[in-house]
């Protein structure tokens, strides 16, 4: 397990946040990656105040566009996951947060979201649910 980083200085914060170029709805994309193994995890949104808090805290933090809340990864399910470091691309519009973790990253109990693939000219799931989701949540929530 990587050691989570120091919080940066409110200035580094502010400097990180005036590099990002959010889009008309005051979101960034930000893909979550296993920081040790590269498997990516998840794409989900995020607003300013939700990476300020990942930074103060070490815990991501993402924009529900549904909800239109923050939404504290794990939160409900209790699937964390720890900051080891966030990334801004080169154009400054999308967010790469290296992640540790915690169970599964995706709502439907899989380890990633990225499970769908064409395969003999069909769309099908190609990772089963490793926990089931109803165990996370409390409810059918695939």
């Amino acid at each position: 397990m990587a050691d989570t980083p120091p919080p940066p200085s409110p200035e580094a914060c502010a400097r990180f946040l005036e590099a990002c170029h959010f889009n008309a709805d005051g979101l960034i994309p930000a893909i979550a990656q296993q920081h040790d193994t590269g498997e990516v995890l998840m794409m989900a949104w995020m607003n300013a105040e939700a990476i300020a808090e990942t930074l103060a805290t070490g815990r991501v933090c993402y924009f529900s566009r549904s909800r239109g809340a923050l939404w504290r990864k794990g939160e409900t399910s209790g699937q964390q996951q720890r900051l080891v470091d966030l990334r801004l691309d080169c154009d400054g519009d999308t967010i790469l947060a290296l992640v540790d973790q915690t169970g599964v990253a995706c709502h439907t109990g899989r380890r990633n979201c990225f499970f769908m693939a064409i395969r003999e000219d069909a769309l099908v799931p190609i990772a089963a649910p490793l926990v089931d989701p109803d165990q996370l949540y409390g409810h059918n929530h695939a």
